[in-house]
């Protein structure tokens, strides 16, 4: 810890049955017979009393967890929590908005059961801002979600409450999904692991099926990289795209020497001097001393895509406010917080614009592909600033503020979303304040193999820091 470091974390880690176990590690010990999944999922439970100051769980099934159907799965008896934006059965779907009445779902969702199916123990459903639009967990209707490394500040978002509850140690894996940067930005607040999959990886939403440009992955946020890859083996064990080369388990770095670019600029120009750049840089240098060639390379792309995504975003906005009727009668949208309603009205002043904004998305596929093809993957940060303090991103900032600092900080992620290209966050630094900074590394449609290989080989030679240490 540096000498700085914050004094309000807060964790939940204890000699229980989780102990400091990761969830490959656990699910060993339930193979063995050492613990059963109900031993698990009551420490989980007694760990999550112990934290609920961070404000992470929207909905709990402590008393009543669903457990895995089969003795079967690779995380078998492991507790997790489900984003409050996917339909698991028996337990509400909250979308984080007080606009919709949360309705039980009666079944669990497409994606959701492609999830389930590596066996884990849902013990409820994790926070996120309303509809995962903002970067950060704060409803203006409740406590904030707070991060367990200095509870003064943002966890990010949209899978704010899942990183809370990873981080702090109630579980060791829980589910998120990613539109902009809602799995990585979380992960880089909280110190975790966070895999953006390609398009079309897994079982798409029936959301994410409807939409015009789907921006939308899912995955899990981990404390360790044996964890996502882990995860992304038995995803893949469900259902498997045929237009996709496999993943396959990766269980360590690759033998492989690559080419690497390293993009240290954002569209609005140069990444400055500071904590984000430098471990970036620091990053290069341990790719280097392993034999990767690492390149740096121009931001292939203008203020035109980053328009074009703000446009996309304030689209998806006007499509819940002007359908919310049609999926419950109940919907009232005066009770959209001023995010939402914002991005409604800058969609609104450009609609006319649609049909260029949509071809700008879907030509951006093809400028990656050009610039960034002929690497093997490229390294850069994850986030265009510092984890910001509680309020800074709050959607009740004003609404031409809050759209200028969500602009610079999430000035990388979304490019990923947009290509539907793969991209995983791993912590790599700590800011003065001993907060954790996340990195990128992203590649080409459907070559997630490689970025779990050189993330294995940076855990290995920088370990991550943990909470409890």
């Amino acid at each position: 810890m540096t000498p700085d470091a914050p004094t309000t974390r807060l964790h939940s880690f204890a000699d229980d049955a989780l102990g400091e176990h990761d969830a490959v590690a656990l699910a060993e010990l339930v193979r063995s017979g050492e613990r059963s999944p109900r031993e698990l999922a009551a420490a989980a439970v007694e760990r999550a009393r112990k934290v609920e100051e961070l404000a992470a769980v929207a909905y709990e099934s402590y008393e009543k967890p669903l457990l895995p159907a089969e003795r079967t799965g690779r995380f078998y008896g492991v507790p997790t929590f489900v984003k409050d934006n996917a339909d698991i059965v028996g337990m509400p779907t909250g979308q984080g908005a007080l606009a919709f009445k949360a309705k039980t779902a009666r079944e669990n969702g497409a994606y959701a059961r492609q999830f389930l199916s590596a066996g884990m123990t849902v013990l409820g459903k994790s926070t996120l801002p309303e509809f995962g639009f903002n970067a950060t967990t704060e409803p203006p209707f409740a406590p904030p979600t707070r991060n367990p490394w200095h509870t003064g500040y943002s966890v990010g978002g949209s899978s704010g409450g899942a990183a809370a509850l990873v981080a702090s140690g109630v579980v060791p894996i829980a589910h998120g999904n990613d539109g902009g940067g809602s799995i990585r930005i979380p992960a880089a607040c909280a110190g975790l692991v966070g895999l953006k999959p390609s398009r079309g990886r897994h079982v798409d939403s029936a959301m994410a099926r409807k939409l015009p440009v789907n921006i939308v992955s899912e995955g899990v946020l981990t404390r360790t990289v044996r964890d996502t890859a882990a995860y992304t083996a038995a995803a893949e064990q469900y259902w498997h795209n045929p237009g996709l080369p496999p993943i396959g388990y990766v269980e360590g770095p690759g033998s492989k020497r690559l080419r690497i670019a390293l993009l240290l600029e954002n569209i609005g120009g140069p990444v400055p001097a500071g904590p984000i750049r430098d471990a970036v840089e620091k990053v290069a240098v341990t790719l280097e001393a392993h034999g990767h060639q690492v390149e740096p390379v121009p931001m292939p792309f203008d203020a035109t895509l980053e328009t074009a995504f703000m446009q996309y975003w304030g689209l998806l906005a006007t499509f819940i406010a002007a359908t919310g009727k049609l999926a419950d009668r109940r919907f009232d949208p005066t009770r959209l917080d001023d995010l939402t309603l914002g991005l409604r009205r800058y969609f609104m002043r450009s609609a006319w614009r649609t049909p260029i904004m949509l071809h700008r998305l879907r030509a951006a596929a093809a400028t990656y592909q050009r610039a960034l093809g002929p690497y093997d993957a490229i390294l850069l940060p994850t986030l265009g600033r510092e984890t910001p303090e509680l309020g800074y991103l709050s959607p009740t900032v004003p609404f031409n503020d809050l759209l200028d600092r969500l602009r610079t900080y999430v000035s990388f992620t979304p490019i990923n979303n947009i290509t539907g290209t793969p991209a995983i966050t791993i912590p790599a630094a700590r800011t003065p304040t001993g907060l954790p900074i996340g990195v990128q590394l992203a590649s080409t449609q459907g070559n997630e193999r490689p970025l779990l290989e050189l993330a294995y080989l940076l855990e290995a030679e920088h370990p991550f820091p943990h909470l409890n240490h």
